[in-house]
């Protein structure tokens, strides 16, 4: 049947869990899972899957005719942390894969294409406090500095070639599924499995470090929302700014706190804190909601309930 999707990266935390998220709308058969290796077990046994590169565009193409694919989710990156140890490996990644997925939709190969940005775009000159959907970008890290590049590319080329692309810039997202990839928000993850290991945890960023934070449903439902949007609500073509919730280290493990009384942190930052520094502590994501009716589920107190309860579940799986 043609008209395929086709996720690229998908294997990473947002990845997996969006592939057996659009398995489950369209069907196994309808969705292509692909990346550099394997992934969860899960994953693997939920539908095709295929090794890429997301920088070989020989290969790409090569998949987009043999499945007759006609959406991309492009979803391999290398994040923010990781990046700042790899420079230019993560330019290269992280614009090479853009490019070729554009080229492909602007010589009509695909119909619709879906990239994220990241809150990463933003610098220590953006307002840190309900970031305006458009401002000052003057971001500080490689991550930030590709995905910004990226915008700019998808907006040129929607205005350019009328290619359909859609994108949204994510905050920290929060899942117990799948391991985080190297981001400076990661900490929200770890802070959990920590406490039910360990009680304790040590923290990466300081105390008052506070940053725009998502729970994963959240973002997966606002991905599949914007890519089943009709095309004349979309709005902005750059990326959306997107937000649920926001807090500190310090508020999450007060919060954690309310399950696990006798549960300590403490705080020993590193240089993701600078990043963290450079980021926004709140978004203003009106325009996702006004134009294609973007709302959040999870607040800090449903989310840290349902990563209490998923992380203690995987821990007695593996113990």
């Amino acid at each position: 049947m043609a008209g395929r999707i086709l996720i690229i990266g998908a294997c990473g935390q947002i990845g997996t869990e969006l592939t057996l998220k659009l398995r489950e709308i369209h069907g196994k058969d309808q969705v292509i899972a692909s990346d550099i290796r394997e992934g969860a077990e899960e994953l693997m046994q939920s539908g095709p899957f295929e090794i890429l590169n997301a920088t070989d565009e020989i290969h790409i193409k090569e998949i987009v005719d043999k499945y007759e694919i006609k959406e991309v989710y492009l979803m391999a990156a290398m994040l923010s942390a990781t990046a700042e140890k790899a420079p230019m490996k993560a330019w290269d990644l992280n614009m090479d894969s853009l490019f070729h997925i554009l080229n492909l939709a602007k010589d009509g190969k695909i119909d619709k294409i879906f990239w994220p940005s990241s809150i990463a775009v933003f610098g220590p000159t953006t307002p840190k406090d309900q970031t305006p959907q458009t401002t000052v970008m003057e971001p500080t890290t490689v991550y930030g500095i590709s995905k910004q590049t990226g915008e700019r590319w998808c907006e040129y080329y929607f205005n350019k070639f009328g290619v359909d692309i859609r994108s949204i810039r994510y905050p920290g997202i929060i899942s117990y599924k799948t391991l985080p990839g190297g981001g400076t928000t990661d900490y929200a993850i770890e802070i959990f499995h920590e406490a039910l290991r360990n009680g304790e945890y040590t923290s990466f960023l300081d105390r008052d470090a506070a940053l725009p934070m998502m729970y994963m449903d959240d973002a997966i439902n606002a991905t599949v929302k914007i890519m089943e949007a009709p095309a004349d609500e979309i709005k902005v073509r750059s990326s959306y700014n997107l937000a649920a919730i926001s807090f500190t280290p310090e508020i999450l493990a007060e919060e954690i706190k309310k399950h696990l009384a006798d549960f300590t942190i403490k705080y020993d930052p590193d240089f993701r804190q600078k990043i963290a520094e450079s980021w926004p502590s709140s978004i203003d994501d009106n325009a996702a909601r006004n134009d294609w009716g973007w709302e959040h589920e999870f607040d800090l107190d449903k989310m840290t309930s349902t990563m209490l309860e998923g992380v203690g579940k995987t821990l007695k799986e593996n113990a």
